[in-house]
């Protein structure tokens, strides 16, 4: 029987997010859902005005007591949600994002990489962010991963991995087109994907041997090369490579019959060639709890697996389940993490 991991001293870290989005108020539903989920204590880097005047409007009525320092948070978490002034620019209107307020949710992110890489938070879990009024803000990366892969000084991309409904997937291409994927797919993408998801199965998950099942890019698994070469020339060499390592990694194999529950039963995260082929069954299995999980950073970040629903803003009926599980998994890595050797 597995020991129980030992409980963190430290709190988490929750950024920001889009201010005009939903992050806010289901931080504030988290917070309510404490005592009830078992949520570990956390710290939420924003403006404890405007996360104040949102609990009276939303009718949340959540105590909002602002902290100086994380650690202030376990003395406070109990009773009110600890917060870590962030100032804004501009006064926040639900529902419409201003790029005024893009160096705060940017830096919300800075603080929290930076307390979590001095030892002073667990862990980073991202509120969602608005892309494009990051853009009109000068933000200059993809997103998320790849700002934190930045802050991090990371020369190799990191993985992004989906975990919800007893799945994990990993993806070997994220947000492109699909007609760009074939092109993008090469045998060092395939190695670096594995090698990451495996080590952090081992490391983060606590999977002394961890199965790795890769699908096929074609239907059939290509039918031989009658419908595609991309299992034959690129998936199946990487995998043959990555068996060699000594990694209980099979495939290439067919995306139809990769996901019902007798063959889930075989692996513990699938490597999946473009985003909807791992994201479609994810979120078909448990769509309201899943979390986005990125592997290969110096630290632990999850994020829910949603936007930031800019049409529910303010309305009190976005669903904090996702930012639940996202906490409640952020905890989970870290602890492990930390009996595991680097």
């Amino acid at each position: 029987m597995t020991a129980p991991l030992p409980s963190s001293p430290l709190p988490l870290a929750l950024t920001m997010g889009e201010p005009a989005g939903i992050g806010g108020e289901i931080a504030l539903m988290a917070w309510r859902l404490r005592r009830d989920r078992g949520i570990p204590p956390f710290f939420l880097i924003d403006s404890p005005d405007r996360l104040l005047a949102l609990a009276h409007a939303t009718g949340l009525d959540v105590p909002v007591r602002e902290i100086a320092d994380p650690a202030d948070t376990a003395a406070v978490f109990a009773d009110a949600l600890p917060v870590l002034r962030q100032e804004l620019t501009a006064p926040v209107v639900s529902g419409q994002p201003d790029p005024a307020n893009g160096a705060a949710v940017i830096a919300s992110i800075d603080r929290a990489v930076a307390l979590v890489r001095a030892g002073r938070a667990a862990a980073v879990v991202t509120n969602p962010i608005q892309k494009s009024s990051l853009y009109a803000a000068g933000f200059r990366h993809p997103g998320h991963t790849e700002y934190l892969a930045h802050l991090a000084g990371m020369t190799e991309e990191p993985v992004m991995l989906l975990e919800g409904g007893g799945l994990r997937v990993a993806l070997a291409t994220i947000h492109v087109a699909l007609k760009d994927v074939p092109g993008l797919l090469t045998p060092a993408v395939l190695l670096h994907t594995a090698r990451t998801t495996c080590q952090a199965l081992r490391r983060d998950f606590g999977i002394a041997q961890p199965r790795l099942a890769v699908a096929a890019l074609n239907p059939h698994a290509g039918e031989g090369g009658a419908m595609g070469r991309e299992e034959i020339e690129i998936i199946a060499p990487a995998v043959a490579a990555l068996r060699a390592e000594g990694l209980a990694v099979t495939g290439p194999l067919p995306a139809d019959t990769l996901f019902h529950a007798g063959a889930r039963a075989a692996y513990d995260a699938v490597l999946c060639q473009y985003h909807d082929q791992g994201l479609i069954p994810l979120k078909t299995l448990d769509f309201e709890t899943g979390v986005n999980i990125t592997l290969g950073l110096p630290f632990i970040r999850t994020s829910p697996d949603h936007g930031t629903a800019l049409s529910l803003a303010g309305t009190a009926q976005a669903s904090p389940s996702s930012l639940v599980a996202a906490l409640l998994s952020a905890d989970r890595l870290a602890r492990q993490r930390a009996q595991s050797p680097a």
